[in-house]
């Protein structure tokens, strides 16, 4: 996709979504520090030539639950603009040998998955046999010869990934390893928040052994409404999660007993901040891509979500580093020239484009909040598992501002601000009616005097 902007030709065009350069920006190095106990001044430096990423950290393919070739889809994401992927399938790496009957590939909505391969890559590029039912299979290419065809330095990086899918009961909780060295087992536990806590500690215990950045993040909390506020809040090992998730069953907006997924997410800084001194959660957007054949909205897209990551080199090293520094944000379409944060007001400058209108909210809380909360009730007056009713003033809108250059300046007594851009134009890719262009900027802390 051209400029980060989510719209190709492909799409606009309405083509199939795997049958359609880098951004030229300037924006600002922005650095957040969060530390325990001290109210946080983030210094943003501007650099001569800063160099940014768009990437998709939650990607499916016929490794897992997937309906496509995994070098079908890479390749898709390649020549729509991005620079760097995770293919992140449950519970397995691509890696190791796995042959998929051919049948299963077609009943998925592959049936011109092996014909397109073998277009895009060579006849010799796609191996079948016949399996012991006499059924033709197709093996699945693993991670390190899509590598060998598609990456180029500089331009495009695959990066190995999982979503460790676990669970407590019946609630599913799927937390994403990026940069992973070996497939990591569900470990469980006897809650949501243990559950989390052990596969995050799992995720540690191999970066340390293998040496290597391995990048946790949550995924989709409202997923059969698994993740509450405050299981983020208390669960302070993890510092990111998905603030946006393109496949349409993951209740973005939340419903009449569960709170939408922003909501979520000022409710837990604002009890990481101001309760448990501990720093604040960053957002993700992400595709959660499943389905490659049809521009159906009712299924799980590529092309609705990924992040803008500023790093000095295309590595899985550098974007990790970038990321845990806060040198991202996440975008369905937006895309920020510069944002800047000298610990006094926040500016953020929008790459404007002609006819959209664009209105940034800034959004925080402040101290001396109304902290009580209130469980969520039904009709019957049963409580239901849900995020807890706050008072509005937690996660208030501090400030609205149109035009392409909004910028909010601090009272000193916000426990974090953070900024949300939202354009008039219609994301083309919708996960639900009326859904519009957006980009996250990732919350700040006020300098203290």
């Amino acid at each position: 996709m051209p400029r980060g902007s989510g719209r190709s030709s492909a799409a606009r065009a309405g083509a199939s979504p795997l049958t359609a350069g880098k951004p030229s920006v300037k924006l600002t190095d922005m650095l957040v520090r969060a530390a325990p106990a001290v109210l946080l001044a983030a210094v943003l430096a501007a650099q001569d030539e800063p160099r940014w990423f768009k990437g998709n950290l939650h990607t499916h393919t016929l490794w897992s639950d997937g309906n496509e070739l995994p070098e079908l889809i890479v390749d898709w994401y390649k020549r729509e603009g991005y620079h760097f992927l995770a293919l992140s399938d449950h519970n397995v790496l691509a890696v190791g040998e796995k042959w998929v009957k051919v049948d299963t590939v077609i009943a998925r909505g592959g049936r011109r998955s092996l014909a397109a391969s073998k277009e895009r890559f060579g006849e010799d590029f796609v191996e079948t046999r016949t399996g012991a039912d006499g059924k033709v299979e197709v093996r699945l290419k693993r991670l390190d010869e899509i590598r060998a065809v598609l990456e180029e330095p500089g331009r495009f990086l695959l990066i190995p990934a999982e979503e460790i899918s676990d669970r407590y009961e019946k609630l599913p909780i799927h937390i994403n390893a990026t940069n992973v060295g070996e497939a990591i087992r569900p470990q469980g536990g006897g809650s949501v928040r243990e559950v989390m806590r052990n596969n995050l500690r799992a995720v540690k215990e191999q970066a340390v052994r293998l040496a290597r950045p391995i990048l946790a993040h949550l995924n989709h909390p409202n997923f059969y409404w698994a993740i509450t506020a405050e299981d983020l809040a208390h669960v302070v090992e993890e510092r990111f999660f998905e603030v946006f998730n393109g496949h349409p069953e993951v209740h973005q907006l939340g419903d009449e007993h569960h709170a939408a997924i922003e909501r979520i997410w000022d409710i837990a800084n604002t009890l990481r901040i101001a309760e448990l001194d501990a720093p604040p959660l960053y957002g993700f957007a992400t595709d959660d891509s499943h389905n490659y054949h049809a521009l159906n909205p009712n299924t799980a897209l590529p092309g609705r979500g990924w992040v803008m990551v500023q790093a000095p080199q295309l590595t899985a090293e550098d974007l990790i580093a970038s990321i845990e520094a806060g040198r991202f944000y996440a975008s369905t379409g937006v895309t920020l020239d510069r944002v800047e944060f000298d610990g006094e007001e926040l500016r953020v400058h929008i790459r404007g484009e002609p006819g959209v209108d664009y209105t940034t909210r800034f959004v925080g809380t402040r101290k001396g909040y109304d902290p009580a909360s209130h469980p969520v009730v039904d009709a019957e007056g049963k409580e239901v598992r849900a995020t807890r009713r706050y008072a509005d003033e937690v996660g208030a809108t501090l400030a609205e501002v149109g035009g392409t250059t909004p910028a909010y300046r601090v009272n000193g007594d916000e426990l974090y601000v953070r900024a949300i851009v939202t354009s008039s134009r219609p994301h083309p890719r919708p996960t639900w009616e009326g859904q519009r262009e957006q980009a996250w900027v990732q919350p700040v802390r006020p300098r203290r005097d």
